[in-house]
Order: structure tokens, then C-alpha cells, then sequence
């Protein structure tokens, strides 16, 4: 190969980060159409037309084609998001949106997630196109708007009103997998195989409203108090599927011992967090709403509840919630989406696994749920299967599952090539 795919990795992430693409939520925040216009303009440079798509003003997305397009092969969709939450500058270390090295790492909102991989997807993509290196496999590249806040304005706007830009497609490789961690001594990779559905609930409880100076045994912040008291105590029984036998299978291999799914789990140090989220359902109560004078009872309490269920428990998990939370409380579904497992298998699965051999032949691989959701909940509405896999070679001692979304949030320099390197061979066996 004449070209150096990881040669431009780091400054096009750097040059990602300096836009600020704060997605609040709503409309409020800057927007994704300045970074839009930079990964248009990037493309064009090494002659790749683009075609920069709004659901509303300022939320932009951007599809290219690329690869052999008359191939019989079926489509690939590689896709990220060029959103990120918000970031309290305060809080950090660095400005946030400077996107300065500091000992080795590329600190950013958006460092992780996910313009870490935006960044390796356009160099080694203008790499092989200088090179005229084209994978013999349509490919349809995707930058997308509000991944951050559900993707209504994004991956799913696209799936719903722009269907023909996705045709051919049949797989997808996004974000959220690849990333090395250390079990027993050894490196093992998760990829992404699956994520669990997501059921924000709002919690209403309703009372006697009153005066504050008199008794009350209908207080309607109480009734909301003890659900949600109930619900965080609850423990969630641990329910491993398909995709999550596999890693626990392998984590046995690595440290040759057995025990419990939990067990197993907490070999992955403090990445249990997110792995372990990956057995069982979690809630997690986030906001409040009550009352608007100290001496006034209030009628009405309401709570917000972050919501995640396995897969095949679409129609069980918001009746165990009211079950728990009890008759003083309404449980309503607010914002809800499905959860995705595919097999872990197939040329797609054998392609990510031998580029990750080739760049650290002591590899371990294996497959985790997701415990939060990615833009691959969109593509499936249009019959897309999708696969994690930002690959990422990494320090055992970094936390790294802490920096999505968490304070100086960042990436090692050197993973980030690597990174481009593996995805530069992973593409060769398409």
C-alpha cells in the first residue's frame, strides 16, 4: 500500500471537536450542520460527492456513496453521529472544544464518542480514495444529526423520509465496540452485537393537594417517593441471551474460573458498569417535577425514569415497573425504542475479527449487549443489521467506559491509529 491511513486521524478529529455540536435535546444547541459541511468538504477534496440532508434547519446529516457500486455484493452502511452532549467547561481539565494533547491523549467532547470515529472513517477513507484503493463493495458512508438525543432528527428522520438513500444496504458498522479491554492477563475486544431498548418513563403520582401545616396521609410527593425508593432498590434478576453467554463463555476461557454471571462479570474491573447492564433490565430515576410553594401540598408529583430492557422483553418491562412502583403511580411510557441481538456471525463478524488479529495477533474477541442505544435502532427499521466496532487498542488502566458522556472525556493518541489501521484492514476483506 502506498497510502497511510492513520496519517490524518488525528487532526481530523481534532478539526471534529472544535465544532461544537452540543445536541441539548431540543433545537437550542448549535446544531450539526457546520460539521456536516467539513465532512462534505473533506469527501470533495479527494473528488467523493456527498449530499448534506436537514430534518429541520441547522440538523443536518450526511450521506456519499463509495466502494464499487456495481459490485453483486450487498450494501454496507458505515456510520457515525456527529452530535455530542453537552459539556460543562468548568468541570474539565481542558476547554472541552479546543481539543488539546496532553500525555498522549486527545482530550474533547467527542473524543469517545463518537468523533474518534468519524475522524478514522475520513482518513482512511480519503487515504484509499488518493490511492485509488476501493473496496469492491457498495458502501454508503453516513454522518448523522441528534444520535445524542434518539435520533429522531437523524437516523431515524432518514430511515422514515429518506429510505432511498439507504437502498442496497443489509449491514451496518457504527459505534460503540472494538475497544480492548483486559481479562486474565489478556486483551479481549468486545463488539457490539446488540443494544438493549429503551423505555423513558414518566412516573406520575397524584394526591390530596392541602395546606403544608396540616396533616396529610395522600401526599402525593410521598406516594412518588416510595415508588421511586422501591424502584431503585429493586434488584433486576440477571437474564444473559445469546450474545452475552458468548462473552461470559469467554471470560471463562480467559481466567479459567466459573461462578455467576455477576461473578464473571466483575473481572471487567470498574467497565462493569456498562458490561453488567448488559444481564438484566436497569432503571434509573433522572428528574423531578413537584409543587410550586413551600407551604402548598401539591396534587401532583412527577419523576422521569431512564428505562432499559433486554431484548424479548418489549411487552413485560413497563408493567414490572408499575408493579413495583405501586397503585399511587402512573407509569407512562414517554420515549421508547427497541432492542436489536443479531448472531454474532458471518463474513462481517470474520472480516472485523481478522482486521483486529492482523494488528494485535494476541488478540481475544467477543461479542456484549449494549446497555444504551446507537443509530443502528434506525437502520433496523429498514431491515439493516448492525455491529459496533470502533476499534481501539487500550491502556489496561484506563477506565474507559467512564468517558462516554463524563468529564474529560478522551482518547489515547495511539489507539486512535491503531484504530485507523484496523479499520483500514477491515476493509480490505470486504
Amino acid at each position: 500500500m502506498g497510502y497511510v491511513p492513520e496519517s490524518e486521524v488525528l487532526e481530523i478529529c481534532r478539526d471534529l471537536i472544535r465544532i461544537d455540536t452540543s445536541n441539548y435535546g431540543d433545537d437550542s444547541g448549535p446544531g450539526e450542520r457546520k460539521a456536516a459541511e467539513y465532512v462534505a468538504a473533506s469527501l470533495s477534496e479527494v473528488g467523493i460527492d456527498s449530499e448534506i440532508v436537514e430534518s429541520r434547519p441547522g440538523r443536518a446529516s450526511i450521506v456519499a456513496r463509495w466502494g464499487n457500486q456495481d459490485s453483486p455484493k450487498p450494501g454496507l452502511l458505515i456510520h457515525g453521529h456527529l452530535d455530542v452532549v453537552p459539556a460543562q467547561a468548568g468541570d474539565w481539565q481542558v476547554d472541552p472544544f479546543a481539543a488539546e494533547v496532553v500525555d498522549g491523549y486527545l482530550f474533547g467532547r467527542g473524543a469517545v464518542d463518537m468523533k474518534d470515529f468519524d475522524a478514522m472513517l475520513l482518513s482512511v477513507v480519503r487515504a484509499r480514495q488518493r490511492d485509488g484503493s476501493i473496496p469492491d463493495r457498495p458502501i454508503t458512508l453516513v454522518f448523522t444529526a441528534d444520535e445524542e438525543a434518539g435520533g429522531s432528527k437523524g437516523a431515524h428522520w432518514i430511515a422514515e423520509n429518506r429510505p432511498d438513500l439507504l437502498e442496497g444496504c443489509t449491514e451496518a458498522i457504527g459505534e460503540v465496540g472494538g475497544f480492548s479491554t483486559e481479562i486474565g492477563g489478556k486483551r479481549l475486544y468486545l463488539i457490539e452485537s446488540g443494544e438493549k431498548g429503551i423505555a423513558w418513563m414518566r412516573l406520575r403520582a397524584r394526591g390530596t393537594a392541602g395546606h403544608g401545616s396540616m396533616g396529610n396521609h395522600d401526599n402525593a410527593i410521598t406516594h412518588l417517593a416510595t415508588g421511586l425508593i422501591a424502584l431503585g432498590e429493586h434488584e433486576w434478576p440477571g437474564e444473559p441471551g445469546p450474545t452475552m453467554n458468548l462473552l461470559l463463555a469467554k471470560v471463562r476461557e480467559l481466567t479459567g474460573t466459573e461462578g455467576s454471571a455477576d461473578e464473571l462479570l466483575e473481572h471487567f474491573g470498574p467497565a462493569v458498569r456498562m458490561i453488567g447492564a448488559g444481564i438484566r433490565n436497569t432503571t434509573n430515576s433522572t428528574m423531578l417535577e413537584a409543587g410550586y410553594k413551600h407551604n402548598v401540598i401539591p396534587g401532583e408529583a412527577i419523576a422521569y425514569v431512564d428505562g432499559r430492557y433486554l431484548p424479548g422483553h418489549t411487552d413485560t418491562f413497563v408493567p414490572a415497573v408499575q408493579k413495583i412502583v405501586g397503585d399511587h403511580i402512573a407509569v407512562e411510557p414517554y420515549i421508547t425504542d427497541t432492542a436489536l441481538e443479531f448472531p454474532f456471525e458471518g463474513d462481517l463478524v470474520d472480516a472485523m475479527t481478522v482486521a483486529i488479529h492482523a494488528h494485535d495477533p494476541e488478540a481475544h474477541i467477543a461479542p456484549f449487549l449494549m446497555s444504551g442505544g446507537t443509530d443502528a435502532k434506525g437502520w433496523n427499521k429498514v431491515g439493516i443489521t448492525s455491529f459496533g466496532f470502533t476499534p481501539l487498542r487500550l491502556p489496561p488502566d484506563l477506565d474507559f467506559t467512564a468517558l462516554f458522556h463524563g468529564v474529560d472525556e478522551r482518547v489515547p493518541v495511539d489507539a486512535l491509529e491503531f484504530g485507523a489501521r484496523v479499520f483500514d484492514t477491515f476493509l480490505d476483506q470486504l
